[in-house]
């Protein structure tokens, strides 16, 4: 098969060896690259319920089939690994230059196992590794490890590094790709456990491709495509924040205070005409923008560096501040001060943390110090309520370094917080599975509510990313869907979580989703592989590869009880605006999960049955014993 190596390198880092495994064609046809393998390996590397803070877990790292290919937002590689926060299956989705190196090295994919006895570096120059002693970075935040590593090694050196954030075992850490984030899930930490600070990393090998001359005309075609589509300005110009109004003013839809609100009510409410919310990107983007930040073959940039030049928040500089991070860091602590945003996003990115997780988790620390939940006496002058910028930049330090009585409370995000701290303070702990939720009001979404609830990774938006279909009633094959009702969800997330892991698989942006959707894949693949494959196999894969993750988590002992949403969600109706008054009964997930789990071919408790696996041809790499009791 073309444009594969048939090769991983396996590395452990307690005996700091490595060794190259060949991978037979078979597996790149049932699984292909990126999410795909890296799921695959992470099932066949490690045994149910290891601690994923031990030497047995692993990282498996690989770039999608299309990275490096030139194809236009073909950038993303997938990192697996069993989550410390979730206790199942870990997925973080970046677009890495690292991973383009890693296509040119002569090997698919990365599996790192064991604990080193000291803090490493890995240096890897094509199939070659190199432990290298990382003690003078200890302590060093992600960014500037990976500045001063490339300053010594040479800019021909990709990489990736952990903060404070990964040292100190948080497990909402993750991992930063020189400024684009493998963040959700605790990935940081599973590095930081592994005494694995950085990893650089170069190739000079050719891929050789099926058809060159094909795949250069495809993308070709594509480039154009991206060029015309009337996303792409907007996109360009205002970042993925670009629907933020949208969502306040239309749909009631942006969780805010700690999810009290449907929409960013304290700033909405009291806007005059013409005022725009300082938070929004048609406010910020053209004021703090110094230039675009595209990741590898991005011809669309979302992404942008900012800078802060003046104001007690000056010296700011950051890539971003993507929609996530409007509300993580902005509207869900009732803050619109775009600037304190911005510092806040730094720190995220330099220290390591998820910056959705760690808001969500200040956000939840606000809400318990003015309901006196906290003790007070240990806050160490802090005033953490509501709209206090200068307090939630102070906590997000101390979490890093887990600091003091907050810091330490907080380090592990609210799931960890809320069971310390008890008092009821769970029924505002907005997470599921541990992962905290995303920047999309589900009370008033349903169908995105039973995407959150089932997601293998937790509250991830992406998983499915069935926000778009439900917000705007239609998308690609999906016609006439209501976002207020709980019926027919269940086939619609199932096959949005089918496509939605090709893109991972493939390495494909999802915010070009609406672009390539579906027919574009194959013959990109075929022009790659030499392959035959056609729409319908695309899906299949995604299906497989998807089921495989199920399996983990049922291996884990994660089943149907674990699908399920915060209290605020099923119990606390959205109070106010056009969303008013929605919220998801328990009834309502109940019905809707018994619907996904049909759509699905899964048992009532959520596990994928015999014959489901059987007719994905997974028998044989799930365990035995587990297969034969389904």
């Amino acid at each position: 098969m073309k444009g594969v190596w048939n090769k991983v390198l396996k590395i452990d880092l307690s005996s700091k060896k490595a060794e190259i495994v060949p991978v037979n064609d078979d597996v790149y046809k049932k699984y292909n690259m990126g999410l795909g393998i890296a799921t695959y390996f992470l099932y066949k590397e490690t045994d149910g319920k290891i601690d994923p803070l031990g030497p047995d877990n692993v990282v498996v790292f690989s770039p999608g089939l299309f990275v490096g290919t030139g194809i236009p937002t073909g950038s993303k590689s997938a990192m697996t690994f069993k989550s410390p926060l979730t206790g199942g299956f870990g997925r973080a989705i970046v677009g890495a230059y690292l991973g383009v190196e890693m296509r040119k090295s002569g090997v698919d994919a990365i599996i790192i196992k064991g604990k080193s006895d000291n803090l490493v570096t890995l240096k890897i120059d094509n199939e070659n590794v190199e432990f290298i002693d990382a003690e003078e970075y200890r302590g060093m935040d992600s960014v500037l490890t990976q500045e001063k590593l490339r300053e010594k090694y040479g800019k021909a050196y990709r990489t990736c590094a952990i903060g404070r954030a990964g040292e100190n075992l948080s497990k909402i850490s993750g991992v930063d790709f020189e400024e684009r984030q493998a963040a959700r899930a605790g990935g940081g930490a599973v590095f930081g456990s592994k005494n694995l600070k950085a990893v650089i990393m170069k190739g000079d090998k050719k891929i050789e491709f099926s058809d060159e001359e094909k795949l250069k005309e495809l993308n070709k075609k594509w480039v154009n495509i991206i060029k015309e589509h009337p996303a792409t300005k907007a996109d360009m110009d205002y970042g993925s924040g670009e629907f933020y109004d949208w969502m306040n003013r239309e749909r009631g839809t942006f969780p805010s205070r700690n999810w009290q609100w449907g929409y960013f009510q304290s700033v909405y409410d009291n806007l005059k005409e013409g005022e725009k919310s300082h938070i929004d990107p048609y406010y910020w983007s053209p004021k703090y923008t110094v230039r675009h930040h595209p990741c590898p073959t991005c011809t669309k940039p979302c992404g942008r560096i900012i800078e802060v030049k003046e104001g007690k928040y000056a010296g700011t500089k950051v890539d971003g501040i993507e929609y996530e991070v409007l509300y993580s860091l902005g509207g869900v602590l009732e803050i619109d001060d775009v600037e304190a945003v911005a510092m806040m996003n730094e720190i995220c990115d330099r220290e390591g943390f998820d910056a959705i997780s760690a808001g969500v988790t200040i956000a939840w620390a606000m809400e318990a110090y003015e309901k006196d939940l906290l003790d007070k006496d240990k806050m160490e002058g802090i005033e953490l309520t509501f709209g206090n910028a200068d307090a939630a930049i102070e906590v997000l330090k101390k979490m890093a370094k887990r600091e003091g009585y907050i810091g330490e409370l907080l380090a592990d995000g609210t799931k960890a917080a809320a069971e310390k701290l008890g008092k009821n303070s769970d029924q505002f702990a907005i997470n599921i599975k541990g992962l905290e939720l995303p920047a999309y009001d589900v009370r008033g979404i349903k169908g995105m509510a039973l995407a959150l609830a089932v997601s293998v990774r937790g509250a991830c938006h992406l998983t499915a990313g069935v926000y778009g279909i439900e917000l705007g009633g239609s998308w690609w094959k999906y016609k006439g869907i209501d976002r207020l009702s709980s019926d027919w969800k269940g086939f619609e997330v199932k096959s949005a979580e089918d496509l939605a892991t090709t893109y991972d698989i493939f390495g494909l942006c999802k915010f070009s989703r609406h672009m390539y959707f579906l027919e574009g894949i194959p013959e990109l693949n075929n022009a790659i592989t030499g392959g035959e494959m056609i729409d319908a196999d695309v899906m299949t894969i995604g299906e497989r590869v998807y089921n495989l993750q199920k399996m983990f988590n049922i291996r884990e002992g994660i089943d149907r009880k674990y699908d399920t949403l915060p209290y605020r969600v099923t119990h606390n109706p959205i109070p106010k605006g056009v969303s008013k008054g929605a919220y998801v009964s328990e009834e309502e997930l109940q019905h809707m999960l018994d619907e996904y789990y049909m759509a699905r071919g899964w048992s009532k408790d959520s596990t994928p049955t015999g014959i489901k696996l059987a007719s994905l041809d997974l028998l044989d790499v799930v365990d035995e014993n587990l297969a034969a009791g389904i």
